[in-house]
């Protein structure tokens, strides 16, 4: 087995945060209901797809550090499953066990999802802002001629390690165009759509992994 590894948990997290490509104290009810009208209507839109590709920029810093990582990736939604390309490495959920494929590493990691896990579900992606937060109207942009109001979500719970999360949606066909999340580390992490495309034409083994293929590979199979 090849010692060179990405970590898992910051494979996670972008996949984390992909998914939910799709604040403050003292903020007045109005943009309170407003952010929340957006919210809604881009649940609403988002379910009547049957299923969901984003080709997307990653992108963390961190100015205190002088840090700075980009990279892309894309992503495949189904329902509950997804199959998700990131730093050379494919995260595959086929609706009951969550496979981490390195082909760096030659090694699969098999695991149970659980609701403690950093794997974010559609349904979650969709209702996570619903409860939690506090959310506000932000600013409006003009990126190329297309209009992104931003919604400012806040945590309501003060141990978590992230301060604030800026969602850019398209005001014209209602998809999340970026997400901004800032930790109280004075990480940022953002996430940019560069592709958003709906209804693809999938396999049926689309979400399907096939042990038998990677062993034969030679890839060695870990499971937790």
């Amino acid at each position: 087995m090849k010692t060179k590894h990405r970590p898992l948990n910051r494979i996670k997290k972008i996949v984390a945060l992909t998914l939910l490509c799709i604040g403050g104290m003292g903020l007045n009810a109005q943009d309170a209901q407003k952010a929340k009208a957006l919210l809604d209507e881009v649940y609403e839109k988002v379910t009547t797809y049957d299923n969901i590709y984003v080709d997307f920029k990653y992108t963390l810093e961190n100015t205190d550090a002088n840090t700075k990582s980009e990279t892309r990736g894309d992503v495949t939604i189904l329902g509950d499953k997804y199959k998700a390309n990131v730093f050379g490495s494919t995260q595959l959920y086929d609706g009951n066990k969550v496979y981490t494929i390195v082909p760096d590493n030659e090694e699969v990691t098999i695991e149970d999802k659980s609701e403690d896990d950093n794997t974010v579900t559609p349904s979650k992606m969709l209702t996570f802002y619903r409860k939690g937060h506090t959310y506000s109207w932000d600013i409006l942009q003009n990126v190329q001629g297309r209009k992104v109001q931003y919604v400012k979500l806040v945590p309501i719970d003060t141990n978590t390690e992230i301060n604030s999360i800026l969602l850019g949606i398209d005001a014209q066909t209602k998809h999340i165009y970026k997400l901004i999340e800032t930790g109280k580390n004075g990480t940022k992490t953002t996430i940019t759509v560069n592709s958003f495309k709906t209804n693809q034409p999938l396999s049926k083994s689309f979400f399907t992994f096939d042990e038998a293929k990677y062993k034969s590979d030679g890839y060695y199979i870990i499971r937790n």
